[in-house]
């Protein structure tokens, strides 16, 4: 155990300062969660709310889902917070997670330039867009990283028959980072990206980027929250973990995602139990 100076053990011993023990009961949970609600600004927004109703804090570790379900088969994480229900089943299905939890979801969005030079601005079908900015070979910042977002982009360019690696290092740039430096990325290029609605909504260095496509079906966007398995590894924190999954899903955590905004804008709608 670290020694206590000689001023801070003696406020500690006045009563002034908390002593070692306390220190060590202090409640917090690990969540590996993307970086979509991270950069989006959510967190900050429920968590003071989650603290001071059970006096557990939580650290956040913001990845891509693919890092952060990494994190949670690993035991680096009490909770995950993420958002690839493919991957997610995968995820209770091998073990490492006790149970999935659906939470809330938005939608994607294909932003780029003004210019357009794909000609698909207004459009409702991201099958299309797609085929069409591989046709003009139009400059495109993918994440890279094997995040929800980025699994999601590569299913969608896998159903328009486009394999996007033959444009790689062209066209085709993956920046492997985040979603906000991947934004960037585009708003410097005048790139086209893909995007979840929360990021976009939240990010500041648009440029000449707008939204181009919207509102397909094939752009819905669902988040789930799991308990890392103690069974496989006992070090989890299981009920200060639990405690935080069941908060999330109640009716008082779906409020207070609601109830997250910019401006008139809400970024995230709870659906727990639906």
């Amino acid at each position: 155990m670290r020694m206590l100076g000689s001023a801070a053990l003696g406020l500690a011993l006045l009563g002034l300062l908390p002593g070692p023990a306390a220190w060590a009961q202090k409640k917090f949970i690990t969540v590996a969660s993307t970086t979509s609600t991270e950069q989006s600004g959510l967190f900050k927004h429920l968590l003071p709310i989650f603290e001071k109703k059970t006096g557990i804090q939580v650290r956040v570790v913001a990845l891509g889902t693919g890092q952060a379900l990494d994190m949670g088969r690993r035991g680096d994480a009490d909770v995950v917070f993420v958002h690839d229900k493919v991957a997610e089943e995968k995820f209770v299905a091998d073990g490492f997670g006790v149970q999935r939890f659906e939470v809330m979801y938005n939608d994607f969005l294909l932003v780029g330039p003004k210019a357009d030079p794909a000609k698909i601005a207004g459009g409702k079908n991201i099958i299309e867009a797609y085929q069409k900015i591989a046709a003009a070979s139009a400059p495109f910042a993918s994440r890279g990283d094997k995040s929800g977002t980025h699994a999601a982009e590569l299913r969608l360019w896998k159903i328009s028959g486009v394999d996007p690696r033959t444009g790689k290092g062209g066209w085709y740039r993956e920046t492997g980072s985040g979603m906000g430096p991947t934004l960037n990325t585009a708003s410097a290029m005048n790139a086209y990206a893909f995007t979840d609605r929360g990021t976009w909504l939240s990010f500041k260095n648009r440029g000449d980027l707008v939204i181009v496509v919207e509102g397909d079906r094939q752009l819905f966007n669902q988040y789930g929250v799991m308990l890392v398995n103690p069974a496989k590894h006992p070090h989890v924190k299981k009920e200060p973990g639990q405690a935080f999954v069941d908060w999330v899903i109640s009716a008082e955590g779906q409020k207070a995602i609601a109830d997250y905004k910019i401006g008139a804008d809400q970024l995230f709608f709870p659906n727990a139990g639906r």
